[in-house]
């Protein structure tokens, strides 16, 4: 019956730890767009986010067209990695035109 236990906790600790690495976060966002994406933009993060409204953002994300907009707007970005759009969204999401929200970059 220990062994059950021991097995049992372990296997909940484990999808805790998967869960949370899961999901994608404002400030990790604002961090990618700093690192790699403020440069070729020549833009600070509060305008970039500024660009859409919450609602135009959403629409963008949903229709798969996210890293297609980033780089409309910023045309010297070539690439917008994958693994980067749901933190980075997350980030113009906070920050939308009409959020009332400000980063601090």
């Amino acid at each position: 019956m220990n062994n059950v236990t021991k097995l049992a906790v372990a296997a909940l600790l484990g999808l805790t730890v998967l869960s949370s690495t899961a999901s994608a976060d404002v400030k990790k966002g604002q961090k990618i767009y700093l690192k790699k994406l403020k440069a070729p933009c020549n833009i600070g993060g509060a305008t970039f986010a500024q660009k859409h409204t919450q609602d135009e953002w959403e629409a963008i994300h949903e229709a798969g067209k996210f890293a297609d907009e980033v780089m409309k707007i910023c045309p010297k970005v070539k690439k917008v990695k994958a693994k980067y759009i749901p933190d980075v969204y997350d980030f113009v999401y906070e920050y939308a035109s009409d959020s009332g929200n400000v980063p601090a970059c």
